[in-house]
């Protein structure tokens, strides 16, 4: 998908109309703490398998102290962790995938194009373009703060053997 083109234009959906909060999410991800990251779900659309939420950046970010000290930058790899997340809850809320849990599989032709400072809200949209029920699914994903691209790039699901997760605890 070119740079310049949007999984999904800003007017079909609405920051304000909160589909899942936070504890919604928490109900299906499993990320707690400092590992979430993910606020709000705006929009769901199975039939076109996009899914729009956000993440609220603030200053009490537990990296904006050392990343970097006196100009805090939202690293890149957290705003791949924030489209992961999303990515998972909609897989996870509709079972595409087929798994009790959705990790984190793989990222191809990430870009990071703008930075991100807080305050700042970091809305992101996903949309799934590979399934393979069981093994994989692989979603673009954009994330974009006012009207500048921030970060794009391709995400790979797979199932995690929930099990050994729990006997982990």
């Amino acid at each position: 998908m070119a740079a310049n083109k949007r999984i999904i234009d800003p007017s079909e959906y609405d920051l304000s109309k909160v589909i899942s909060d936070k504890e919604a999410i928490r109900s299906i991800n499993p990320q707690r703490h400092e590992m979430e990251q993910l606020d709000a779900v705006v929009f769901e659309d199975i039939e076109r398998k996009i899914c729009v939420g956000y993440k609220d950046i603030t200053t009490d970010e537990f990296w904006a102290r050392g990343h970097f000290p006196g100009m805090p930058v939202m690293p890149g790899v957290i705003m791949c962790e924030a489209a992961a997340q999303l990515s998972a809850y909609f897989t996870s809320k509709f079972d595409l995938l087929g798994a009790e849990v959705v990790g984190l599989g793989g990222m191809e032709e990430v870009r990071v194009r703008e930075p991100v400072v807080p305050p700042a809200r970091l809305v992101l949209a996903v949309q799934q373009i590979r399934l393979r029920r069981g093994a994989v699914i692989v979603c673009y994903f954009q994330g974009v703060v006012g009207d500048r691209l921030a970060v794009e790039g391709k995400i790979k699901g797979v199932p995690l053997p929930s099990e050994s997760l729990r006997s982990a605890n």
